[in-house]
């Protein structure tokens, strides 16, 4: 059994009025990634407020070296998982790089597919620019909420100069301003700051009037969002700066499958309480009709 209050406590469904009086009233939000029926079970059970299958599947789930390859289709099927898990927090679907960058049109039909094929409460997209802020008007047109995402935005690292802080010359600062503003502008009713400095973020978050979310970008933001992998310690190599690790989840995964070999190959494994019995008589009864042993 749980020892935090939130678990397994009976809630009612996030939406969008309530993530707004959460805000209005003081309280964080807590946004966290899930990709699979386990991992949405687990968020929902811990009492987060929002659960984003995000474009970080590509890496975490899926092996890739970063979040660009992943398609619609793959991240339909991780989104379909999470939302058989659900059953409070809202649902948030990233839109993967290439599905919406072509024209106002795609985006839509991209967002559409989202709620339609995959139980999406909304969807998020990258950037705050003319065109990033052109398909966030035009998918709220045409009904689906949307989270923007500044600062830094993977999908284009490499035009960003990689996966390095953003925001800490004049310049790049008032551009990340800027950009939060266009999103906000363009109807979005949420938007992520990634890895930009505490005090940029500081000066963000009260001059927009919609809930910002920061990842690497401190505590004055209205809220947390990270990579459940991250998280939970089951991913390798060196985090992030703003990564926070809570469990050494991989470390556990690793001891209990090496366990399991060894207790295998000792034949320790399976023992008799793993085993099924037959009924007294029909072995014999079995054994009369069967072939002798070469």
């Amino acid at each position: 059994m749980s020892t935090h209050p939130a678990a397994d406590a009976p809630r009612g469904h996030v939406t969008l009025p309530s993530l707004a009086a959460s805000v209005a009233a003081g309280e964080k939000l807590v946004m966290v990634t899930a990709y699979d029926y386990p991992s949405a079970r687990a968020a929902d059970r811990a009492g987060v407020d929002v659960v984003l299958v995000g474009d970080s599947g590509a890496q975490v789930v899926l092996g890739h070296a970063s979040t660009v390859p992943v398609t619609v289709e793959e991240m339909l099927v991780l989104a379909q998982a999470v939302r058989r898990g659900l059953t409070a927090p809202l649902l948030v679907c990233d839109l993967p790089f290439g599905s919406y960058e072509v024209s106002d049109e795609q985006a839509v039909a991209t967002a559409v597919r989202f709620v339609k094929e995959a139980g999406a409460d909304a969807v998020k997209l990258e950037g705050g620019g003319r065109m990033p802020a052109s398909r966030i008007r035009a998918i709220t047109d045409a009904g689906i909420p949307v989270m923007g995402h500044v600062g830094l935005t993977p999908q284009t690292a490499v035009a960003l100069g990689g996966f390095a802080a953003q925001g800490r010359t004049v310049e790049a600062a008032t551009r990340v301003l800027r950009e939060a503003l266009a999103v906000q502008e363009a109807g979005a009713f949420s938007l992520v700051l990634e890895a930009i400095p505490s005090d940029l973020a500081a000066e963000i978050t009260p001059r927009l009037q919609i809930p910002a979310i920061g990842i690497g970008a401190g505590t004055a933001v209205d809220g947390q969002v990270l990579v459940l992998h991250d998280l939970l310690g089951l991913t390798e190599g060196r985090a992030a700066k703003f990564v926070k690790r809570y469990a050494s989840l991989l470390d556990a995964m690793v001891d209990g499958v090496a366990a399991y070999a060894d207790d295998v190959r000792s034949g320790a494994y399976p023992g008799p309480e793993h085993g099924y019995a037959m009924p007294d008589g029909v072995l014999d009864a079995v054994r009369d009709g069967f072939p002798p042993a070469p």
